[in-house]
């Protein structure tokens, strides 16, 4: 870990567990977050964690001034068509075969992608100007693409782990373990295309499409559904950035 990998994961585990951490209490006391506006809130701070330490490890360490500053080095929408198609088509590829192996169950018309997936830039999305944007090409100066992208996994995996014990969340209920396979699976797509690219918005792009097809389409929760969906992703990213140079990506 270098100094400011270490830095974002204490500002980002430690806003979480304070958020999140009362939110779970709460919720095994019956007090749940669709029933109170200020537990809400409280709830919403904790998935911006990744997003706020970001900020503040990169401004303590000079490498921005500023918030304006911040957002401009991270929002760079000039790409070529093929990247964001790429983007676009590595974000159903789970869908597809885990819809294929386990079934699914369609909650919303096709079209409301279009709503959805700006919405879920704030909904998930943001979460990338910490983890991307900071963590994985800070391990990567030290490993591997494919070990740093594991551990980048693992941690975000454990990252999600109050919201299983949160009513009213996605994750309340659910395997924990299938969800931490599709996790490393999506973690693979994310760091190739930040590799690839060098750019955090399409991770952020990528990020908001996958939730947004999940709260469009369901796919029935299965183990080998989500293990065909991860091993998916694994093998494409990887041939992904085996494939090319970044330049040739790059605008």
């Amino acid at each position: 870990m270098t100094k400011l990998s270490t830095k974002f994961l204490s500002w980002t585990f430690a806003l979480m567990a304070l958020t999140w951490g009362v939110c779970a209490v709460c919720s095994k006391n019956g007090i749940f977050i669709g029933d109170n506006v200020f537990l809400f809130a409280i709830y919403i701070a904790g998935g911006y964690s990744p997003t706020i330490a970001s900020f503040i490890v990169l401004k303590q360490s000079g490498q921005v001034e500023n918030f304006v500053e911040w957002l401009k080095g991270i929002f760079d929408f000039k790409h070529k068509p093929v990247v964001y198609l790429m983007v676009i088509a590595l974000s159903v590829v789970s869908l597809v075969l885990g819809g294929l192996i386990a079934g699914y169950e369609q909650y919303l018309p096709l079209y409301f992608i279009f709503i959805q997936v700006p919405a879920m830039i704030f909904g998930g999305g943001l979460e990338e100007l910490g983890w991307r944007h900071i963590l994985q090409p800070e391990l990567e100066k030290k490993l591997t693409f494919t070990m740093s992208t594991i551990i980048v996994s693992i941690i975000w995996w454990f990252w999600h782990l109050p919201l299983f014990y949160v009513s009213g969340v996605w994750q309340y209920g659910r395997n924990f373990a299938i969800f931490g396979i599709s996790v490393i699976g999506i973690g693979f797509a994310l760091a190739a295309i930040k590799k690839k690219t060098g750019s955090t918005w399409l991770c952020v792009l990528f990020h908001a499409c996958t939730n947004a097809w999940a709260s469009i389409v369901a796919v029935n929760e299965n183990t080998l559904a989500t293990m065909v969906g991860a091993v998916a992703l694994v093998i494409i990213s990887s041939v992904w950035v085996k494939m090319e140079s970044k330049d040739k990506l790059q605008p």
